[in-house]
């Protein structure tokens, strides 16, 4: 059996992408796993599914690149539109269905093979603060600890010991290290899941943003962030109990497509 996929990025933040409209492919842990796997496989920090919703354009089904079905993927997310649009499912503007909800979104321009991609990302509870940093859950569950320098960070080791630590070895958490600049953040993310560093991580500059504009007074309810695979912009509203009005914004890149023969 030969699957056709197509393989994106956002900010170097790597998906395989397959419509399955019918639901009719299953892929097993072992199988994804297979094709994440960059030495074996495709290669990519996750797979995506892009599969019939009775109620919206789609839905995303998200699966990190140890083959388990994951939390919501800002980056994904983004991918998953643009592909979406790519492959004539939706225009302009769509809404589609993820593990943590309703996701509203919107092409900003396309000059192919590469789409500009704005996306609504869910309401976020207030950080707490413990004695690392800042935990919050913008889809995903992440821990913001701020830095003078972090290209000086060993971002695999660090965050390996805060992710497998005793508070969060059970469930995970993803690790962002931010550096603070006049007019920019800059984030480096362990991602639980992938456990690795990636190149960039989009529910994680969300979180880092809002952190951000939470403990520095020269922002405000928009941050441009630069990481290693490329730059995004986070837009919200800091409200007293919520942050709201989400929107996560950056390049999403075709890179090839091809087919592979399931061998399960």
């Amino acid at each position: 059996m030969n699957i056709r996929f197509f393989k994106f990025h956002g900010a170097g933040n790597d998906f395989v992408l397959i419509e399955n409209q019918a639901k009719s492919l299953k892929l097993s842990t072992e199988t994804i796993a297979r094709l994440c796997d960059r030495h074996f496989g495709i290669g990519a920090d996750g797979l995506i599914l892009i599969e019939k919703s009775d109620t919206v354009d789609f839905e995303m089904r998200y699966f990190n690149s140890d083959g388990r079905l994951a939390s919501m993927c800002g980056n994904g997310g983004r991918c998953a539109i643009a592909f979406a649009s790519f492959v004539e499912i939706i225009n302009q503007k769509t809404t589609f269905e993820a593990v943590d909800g309703l996701h509203e979104g919107e092409i900003l321009n396309s000059e192919y093979p590469v789409w500009k991609v704005r996306l609504k990302m869910s309401d976020v509870n207030l950080p707490e603060e413990n004695n690392l940093g800042y935990v919050l859950n913008t889809g995903s569950p992440h821990l913001v600890t701020f830095c003078d320098d972090n290209s000086n960070i060993d971002v695999y080791a660090e965050g390996r010991k805060i992710r497998f630590n005793d508070e969060f070895k059970e469930v995970g958490i993803n690790v962002n290290f931010v550096t603070v600049f006049p007019d920019h953040i800059n984030v480096r993310t362990y991602e639980r899941g992938v456990e690795q560093e990636t190149l960039s991580c989009g529910t994680g500059v969300t979180a880092s943003a809002i952190v951000s504009s939470i403990c520095f007074p020269q922002f405000k309810n928009h941050l441009n962030i630069k990481t290693i695979g490329g730059d995004l912009a986070v837009d919200f509203t800091l409200g007293k109990d919520k942050i709201t009005n989400v929107w996560l914004e950056g390049p999403a890149e075709l890179v090839f497509e091809g087919e592979f023969e399931l061998l399960q």
